[in-house]
């Protein structure tokens, strides 16, 4: 990774910057909302997965390899925090989203998911500590909850952390690819959105179907792996990976099927059919659908005052499409679509709003970075 070592004032937890070229410094882009300039915050990443804001303004950043970074604002990245899990970093598996709890400031707590190696296999699981003072290790960590059944895959993990305004925590987990029938299975934990307590429990207004596991809040997922929060409604939307089309966007509610995989607007990698067409009886309809895939990634509702015309948008990240696409949205209904950074040529894998109320992005690569998103000025 590009770093150089900083200089003694900095503090001991951000002992090193990476610093971007004068080449990728700053990009400009067209948009609806006027130019837009694309800066480097900082690099080096190794294929960083998840990115969350603490109240201070820093960034929690996760790599998939298996390792956690605090970002400032400057873009001064910190050593490896100590006490992450073990994960398994194949294929699609790793360290993957991070959330602080709603209530940082007082507890500290710190929400991982990421791909946990089993006996015979491994799953998502999700895992908490508490950030210690320095900035230098989570204490206390300890697995609270496990997708079950444990797949010998390395595809499908999922997976994004939402709290919902109740503090109850909101878990994208995926199929697992070779086992995408267990999908519409609720005995299991195989695709699905899940939904559970601080402590890894079932939440408090689940529901309560015959058959389903407590933890399940939907179920017919292939594979989210972008997840929000509506601004106004609370409502989750979801952004999830299709097969060769048919990426979707959802609003997953209680005890409601998503069709995957016996109905979908894809086709299998092969060109075979999948499932039984785009519609069934007791099946919900996305409410917007990629075809081609874009690969839909990370995503945020906007809410800040930079771009007041984009107020309640779904900025959702493309890994294979490679750019970041705007949702504008009236209620629950997509009213229309914006490509943007069509030019970049990067992986989006996260997109958050930033306490500025910018836009900043992880792109996916060996060499990763965060990108901030801002008006030219």
């Amino acid at each position: 990774m590009r770093h150089t070592v900083l200089a003694a004032c900095f503090s001991a937890t951000l002992s090193v910057l990476a610093l971007p070229s004068a080449a990728d410094a700053q990009q400009r882009f067209p948009s609806s909302a006027g130019e837009l300039v694309v800066e480097t915050v900082a690099s080096g990443l190794e294929h960083p997965w998840g990115l969350a804001f603490l109240p201070d303004g820093r960034m929690l950043v996760t790599e998939r390899p298996g390792r956690l970074r605090l970002v400032s604002a400057a873009g001064e990245v910190s050593r490896p925090i100590a006490g992450v899990p073990n994960v398994v970093a194949r294929g699609q598996g790793g360290l993957l989203d991070v959330a602080p709890d709603p209530q940082f400031a007082q507890s500290r707590l710190i929400y991982l998911s990421f791909a946990e190696p089993r006996a015979n296999g491994s799953g998502t699981s999700i895992a908490r500590g508490r950030l210690n003072a320095g900035g230098t290790a989570l204490e206390g960590m300890s697995v609270i909850f496990r997708q079950m059944p444990t797949i010998n895959s390395n595809m499908h993990f999922g997976s994004r952390l939402v709290f919902d305004r109740t503090g109850a925590l909101f878990v994208t987990v995926g199929d697992r690819f070779s086992q995408r029938d267990q999908a519409q299975n609720p005995g299991n934990h195989l695709g699905k959105v899940l939904r559970i307590s601080p402590e890894g429990k079932a939440a408090a207004g689940n529901p309560k179907k015959e058959g389903w596991q407590p933890e399940i809040w939907s179920i017919g997922h292939r594979n989210v792996q972008g997840a929000a929060l509506h601004p106004e409604t609370g409502q989750l939307w979801t952004a999830e990976h299709g097969a060769r089309g048919g990426d979707e966007v959802n609003t997953p509610k209680a005890g409601l099927n998503y069709g995957w995989p016996a109905i979908t607007y894809g086709i299998d990698y092969s060109g075979a059919k999948i499932g039984e067409g785009t519609s069934k009886p007791g099946m919900e309809q996305p409410l917007f659908y990629w075809d081609p895939s874009i690969a839909p990634a990370g995503a945020t509702f906007y809410t800040g005052q930079i771009w007041p015309a984009w107020k309640n948008s779904l900025f959702v990240g493309a890994l294979a499409g490679q750019m970041l696409i705007r949702l504008s949205t009236q209620g629950e209904t997509v009213t229309g679509e914006e490509k943007l950074l069509t030019t970049l040529r990067e992986r989006i894998r996260d997109v958050r709003q930033g306490p500025d109320g910018y836009l900043y992005l992880l792109s996916d690569d060996a060499n990763g970075k965060i990108l901030r998103v801002r008006p030219a000025r």
